[in-house]
């Protein structure tokens, strides 16, 4: 079964999110897709009102059983994303054992979908079950508010980042790090190289990507690369699965070793420029798309009025979701000289 994917995350029948977000762009780019739905809901938690059910652990041991009885359990990639709780969580996480031990080589992108903006958005248990998981990871791609929790370090500072880097390194054994978004701060403006400060609309508000990959050829602890991206204004859905998906497409382990890439890049710091240039132009499509519908359709968060008149926030929500089959050209293209390509970040580690 080469080049064949299992996915396991959210599904929602209408929209973009979870496994909506991440089979599309990976059967454009040549995968098989075997999806597990961790829950079964009409629409995104955004929208404000929605129905579905969770699956219990139970269910997913189930289907994971009868995909082994049937030999249909052998996939070269995992990727895992959003899990409710710490029972469904710890099933998924037996499955990843076995497979690891089974194949030793299997890619396995950890997606620890737990919170944004400062809150989370599962169940507190959840945090030991993904720490535990940690170990067993190719890739992980956490966002900012994320790193914080699973490291147990508050990003505050160039000091914090390191140790927090180091911690998901030497700690726990990862052995390549996404940070998918992190906002772009004044002190975390002031430690970065000039070659990756965003120069052109300075007043706009940027984020940053940041990517650190273990080398057993470095006297430093990893290889750090990032680039700043606008931030597009408005409430977006699916991006982080968007993201992951075409991390996970992209990544190629065994180029590291040729002569195609320039000393300063690895196979992984590429494989997230694909996916950071590919994500922004989705999302500039959406944002293109939103602001010509009727003004009905994109009223701004207000939420008093949105609470006394819920379908204000549907009618949005609805005029946000990714237009991803409108992106095939973006997804299945080669970015050329589009592309928002990570840079080394030199003398991270020796910063003061």
């Amino acid at each position: 079964m080469e080049g064949r994917v299992l996915s396991i995350q959210s599904h929602v029948a209408f929209g973009y999110v979870g496994g909506k977000a991440v089979a599309f762009p990976l059967q454009c780019l040549g995968y098989d897709v075997d999806l597990v739905n961790t829950v079964n809901f009409s629409n995104h938690s955004g929208y404000g009102r929605s129905g579905g059910s969770k699956m219990s652990a139970e269910e997913l041991e189930s289907i994971f059983e009868a995909m082994e009885v049937n030999e249909l359990l052998s996939p070269s990639r995992l990727l895992t994303g959003y899990i409710p709780n710490a029972q469904a969580l710890a099933a998924i996480a037996r499955l990843v054992e076995k497979l690891r031990k089974r194949q030793p080589d299997l890619i396995y992108l950890l997606d620890p979908v737990m919170g944004d903006a400062g809150r989370l958005y599962v169940a507190a248990d959840v945090v030991p079950v993904y720490r535990s998981l940690l170990p067993l990871s190719t890739i992980i791609t956490p966002n900012w508010f994320e790193v914080e929790t699973l490291t147990d370090i508050p990003l505050t500072d160039p000091r914090s980042l390191r140790r927090a880097l180091h911690k998901l390194h030497s700690d726990f054994g990862v052995p390549n790090i996404a940070i998918s978004s992190i906002p772009l701060t004044p002190w975390l403006f002031e430690s970065l190289p000039s070659d990756i400060k965003p120069h052109a609309d300075l007043e706009a508000e940027h984020l940053l990507c940041i990517t650190s990959s273990l080398s057993s050829n470095e006297t430093s602890p990893s290889k750090v690369h990032a680039q700043c991206v606008p931030l597009l204004p408005g409430y977006f859905s699916g991006v982080g699965d968007l993201f992951s998906s075409l991390v996970l497409a992209h990544y190629n382990p065994h180029i590291d070793s040729s002569s195609v890439l320039l000393p300063s890049r690895t196979s992984f710091s590429e494989a997230v420029s694909q996916a950071l240039t590919k994500t922004h132009a989705v999302l500039c499509k959406t944002f293109e798309y939103s602001e010509q519908l009727p003004e009905e359709e994109r009223l701004v968060t207000d939420d008093e009025k949105d609470v006394a008149e819920p379908i204000r926030k549907v009618r949005r929500m609805r005029g946000r979701e990714l237009k991803l089959i409108q992106s095939i050209d973006i997804i299945r293209g080669d970015c050329g000289d589009a592309m928002r390509r990570l840079e080394s970040w030199s003398g991270f580690w020796e910063q003061s």
